[in-house]
């Protein structure tokens, strides 16, 4: 193998392991490895290199993670995100916690208002 193949096949898992530790970062231990999703803004992009590259990575990332990784990019921003269907009890504790966010928002933009 050229040394450009093997520096190239260096950097390519370099990109997975970084990718993996930021999606294993964004799990909650409490879903037990299910809703995981990770947001890389067009900066973030710009320093991994090439997108085609860097979806790549993120997919091999996300099966590491045993995840079934989907890809979509929106507005210069990479979304990646496990699309395993979540079990019924990790999916209801998952709602509970997004409906306590979006009260706890609501109380917090009406404090002082009367």
């Amino acid at each position: 193998m050229p040394a450009k193949d093997e520096l190239a096949q260096r950097r390519y898992e370099k990109l997975v392991d970084r990718l993996e530790g930021l999606m294993r970062a964004s799990l909650k231990s409490r879903y037990q490895g299910y809703h995981g999703q990770l947001i890389l803004s067009s900066g973030d992009l710009d320093e991994m290199g090439e997108l085609k590259d860097v979806r790549r990575a993120a997919r091999e990332a996300g099966r590491r993670l045993g995840w079934q990784p989907k890809t979509h990019i929106v507005e210069a921003r990479l979304f990646v995100y496990d699309d395993r269907e979540v079990p019924r009890e990790i999916s209801e504790l998952a709602a509970r916690d997004a409906a306590d966010a979006v009260d706890a928002a609501l109380r917090r933009g009406t404090d002082g208002i009367h």
